[in-house]
């Protein structure tokens, strides 16, 4: 028998967030508890109580159904992120984890800014990790939200799966609105994936052991794909009209070096023979910037599927490394 415990909720917090529950509901989340129990062996009973402990919050379905912010240029993006705090604590983060990330990158070849400033952009280094309990959640969306719940009952499966095999308590863990975990939000797919004991405790704990962050981090990207020492992104310069063709809100690398000239890229560096590359732009407060990304800046955007996103882990972790540098003495002193 699965071994579940369980936490009172206050009376309260139910007030304010339980929505009614529609007897489709109950269907869907009956059907949903009886395929737990067939193909992975969870206790009906069990999993009935764990379900009549939590809530469906509507602060949370609020949240998913709630407009996109106004698309942001990348001038405005980069405010966001780019701050010389965000910075700094970059740098202490990178100096109080040293060990860490030197092994990180040594076993995966994710440098230790890469990883830092992930860790920096998702959570500001674990301040920010999210306030919903993950069951709350996955439950509210997996059965109350049916633009998305066939991917919110896989991750719901994905979590009580990873609950059970990390021996957590499912109803003490903590993320955000959608569910995503911890200092580096990892969904709970991504957890099983992904994440790695990597001080061996034998406990892959990303909300609170940043060695695990760390390692779990680094291992994401290098089964995504990450090269070691690789370059990431280079500015180019563009000429006439023809880049123009090539320029679309696909993040799939799409073109080679030798047709640059013909759609009037210029740069300066070197490529690999047959090296796959994409042309971005990112838009200034007045004009914009044109980079080539290569494969590393890719896999960036595995961890969030946005250029801007990725263009400002980048940055941030240049910025920290330099930082960091220019300032060795002082800081480890």
């Amino acid at each position: 028998m699965i071994k579940l415990y369980f936490i009172p909720i206050a009376l309260l917090y139910i007030l304010f967030n339980v929505s009614i529950v529609y007897a489709k509901d109950i269907d869907s989340r009956s059907e949903f508890v009886f395929y737990m129990e067939e193909k992975h062996g969870f206790d009906r009973q069990e999993l009935n109580l764990l379900f009549d402990q939590t809530i469906v919050s509507q602060s949370i379905l609020n949240a998913i159904k709630r407009p996109a912010e106004k698309k942001l240029s990348w001038h405005q993006y980069r405010e966001i992120f780019i701050k010389k705090k965000r910075i700094e604590q970059g740098v202490q983060f990178w100096l109080d984890n040293q060990l860490k990330l030197q092994e990180a990158e040594e076993r995966f070849g994710v440098p230790p800014e890469i990883i830092t400033a992930i860790i920096g952009v998702e959570t500001y280094y674990g301040k920010n990790s999210g306030r919903y309990r993950v069951i709350d959640s996955l439950n509210t969306l997996a059965f109350h939200y049916p633009k998305r719940a066939a991917f919110f009952r896989s991750e719901l499966e994905h979590f009580l799966l990873f609950s059970r095999e990390q021996n957590f308590n499912p109803e003490e863990l903590k993320g955000s609105y959608a569910g995503a975990m911890g200092m580096p939000q990892f969904i709970s797919s991504s957890y099983r994936n992904y994440a790695i004991d990597f001080d061996n405790d034998s406990v892959a704990d990303i909300w609170n052991n940043p060695n695990n962050v760390i390692g779990s981090v680094a291992n994401y990207f290098f089964e995504h794909g990450w090269k070691n020492k690789a370059p990431i992104i280079t500015k180019v310069i563009v000429k006439g009209d023809q880049y123009k063709k090539i320029l679309d809100n696909n993040l799939e690398l799409n073109i080679y070096e030798s047709d640059l000239e013909e759609i009037g890229i210029q740069y300066n560096s070197t490529f690999q023979d047959n090296e796959k590359l994409k042309l971005f732009e990112f838009r200034l407060e007045h004009g914009s910037e044109y980079w080539l990304a290569q494969n590393n800046f890719y896999v960036i955007t595995r961890y969030n599927h946005s250029k801007l996103y990725a263009m400002a882990v980048y940055q941030l972790a240049l910025e920290i490394k330099d930082h960091k540098n220019k300032n060795a003495n002082i800081l480890e002193n």
